[in-house]
């Protein structure tokens, strides 16, 4: 084992939740002869030294009905596979499960038959584990590490390496892959990489892709190493969108780090290197980021001054984007804050180079919502381009002129509304909202900032008072 691996064998598990109910689960397995081994991801992050979110058990010894009743005894409790023994502490993100078996029955996700097994070797119960890293168990009445697939030395070294031929019966873990290679910043095995070459995505739920594609998104401190494995086991192919990027020459003096599919991979790592920890603005802003550039695919030209040219990426870009998203979820609010991220991803630079007024501003943020967001898409934009490394101020110019005019982080809301309307006697009308209208173009423009201004612009417009 490796030395400083060996030094950072747990004595407990580090859990974000409330330890004492991981401990009360043993004790309540042990009085009853079972043995209680905490397996997956809390172990493997146990030994990096980082806090788990959840903690897994998995039983031995015991059969389905006796551990659902000594748990019931002490905890509410729901049965997520009760014949086949899968118990979830209520409150609690405590999962007690028994070994399975697990039999490929059918395409996708959920087309195996499972069977809970007590006294299956573990050997046999870890083979049915992703990878190795999830692989390694701890007892912790003994303090042991068992680890049957060698799990604790490719964490050492960084390798992502699947643990058994079982591995293909589930296509969704070459997506859980591409997102631990990024996370833990991993080489996969090759011959990982060649079994995931093997695998189709046999119609995976798009709920589940989502889930991976944002764990990427959300927690990939490097995503280019997840994008390059998706690339070599071939399932780049199933995203179109991304696959046109590769070979997809830029100019060499803005980009010389090369196509835009190693722009992309760039962009995203530094956006990881900067991210709030807010996960929804992460996964807004990172989704915006990896979609940016879909356009160039489509738009790029060799133009009279004989260099390449991407006129109109932006534009081009949101379709391919809003497609790219909707095979993998519905979520509306989502998927309609990335896309103009997207299609004004340029504008930080155009409107410093052009040293825009305030009405520029507030039109932009009107169109994006959030002038901070994208503010970070083109930090990482400009930062996606090794190995340059002098970039104008434009994001910082632009944040604080966003920031004067308070609409760094909202949309300009209209200050005159129905209901001044009424007041000045406007009736509720064709005209109605033409005035509105009217009055909040005039608002974006500097016409007036509050309402005693809105009702004097208001009132000295033709047509004021109505007949």
């Amino acid at each position: 084992m490796n030395a400083n691996f060996a030094k950072r064998q747990p004595k407990l598990i580090p859990f974000e939740g409330d330890l004492s109910v991981v401990g009360d689960v043993v004790k309540i397995i042990t009085a009853a002869g079972g043995c209680a081994l905490l397996v997956g991801g809390c172990v493997r992050d146990a030994l990096l030294g980082v806090h788990s979110k959840d903690v897994d058990i998995e039983v031995q010894g015991l059969s389905a009905p006796v551990l659902r009743r000594i748990l019931k005894q002490r905890f509410d409790i729901v049965s997520v596979g009760q014949s086949f023994g899968v118990f979830k502490i209520r409150g609690h993100d405590v999962d007690v499960s028994l070994p399975r078996r697990e039999s490929k029955t059918g395409l996708g996700h959920r087309g195996f038959r499972v069977e809970g097994d007590p006294n299956m070797p573990l050997v046999e119960a870890a083979a049915r584990r992703d990878f190795t890293i999830n692989a390694i168990y701890w007892n912790p009445r003994t303090g042991e590490l068992l680890d049957p697939y060698g799990g604790i030395g490719d964490l050492a070294a960084k390798r992502l390496r699947h643990t058994s031929p079982a591995f293909a019966d589930d296509p969704l873990r070459v997506l859980r892959g591409m997102q631990f290679a990024a996370r833990f910043q991993m080489t996969p095995a090759p011959e990982t990489v060649e079994l995931c070459s093997r695998i189709t995505p046999e119609n995976l739920p798009p709920e589940r892709i989502f889930e991976e594609w944002s764990k990427f998104i959300s927690k990939g401190v490097k995503p280019s190493i997840g994008l390059t494995f998706l690339r070599n086991c071939g399932w780049v192919r199933y995203y179109p969108e991304l696959e046109a990027l590769i070979g997809c020459e830029q100019d060499p003096i803005h980009h010389p780090e090369g196509d835009v599919w190693t722009h992309t991979a760039h962009c995203l790592d530094a956006f990881a290197a900067n991210r709030t920890g807010d996960v929804w603005e992460d996964l807004v802003v990172g989704f915006a980021v990896l979609c940016h550039d879909f356009g160039k695919a489509v738009t790029t030209r060799i133009g009279e001054d004989g260099r390449l040219h991407a006129y109109g990426h932006e534009e081009e870009s949101v379709p391919l984007a809003r497609a790219f998203l909707m095979r993998m979820t519905q979520h509306r609010e989502l998927i309609e804050s990335v896309l103009p991220l997207v299609e004004n991803h340029m504008c930080p630079f155009s409107l410093w180079r052009d040293n825009a007024g305030n009405a520029s501003i507030r039109r932009l943020a009107r169109r994006v919502g959030r002038i901070d967001r994208l503010v970070r898409v083109g930090d990482a934009d400009q930062r996606g381009r090794p190995p340059l490394t002098d970039f104008p101020p434009c994001g910082k110019w632009l944040l604080e002129k966003a920031a004067a005019l308070r609409v760094e982080d909202t949309a300009p809301k209209p200050i005159l509304l129905g209901r001044h309307l009424i007041k000045e006697g406007i009736k509720p009308g064709p005209d109605f909202s033409k005035w509105l209208k009217s009055a909040f173009e005039a608002q974006i423009e500097g016409a007036f900032s509050d309402e005693i201004g809105a009702i004097t612009w208001l009132r000295q417009q033709e047509g004021f008072p109505p007949v």
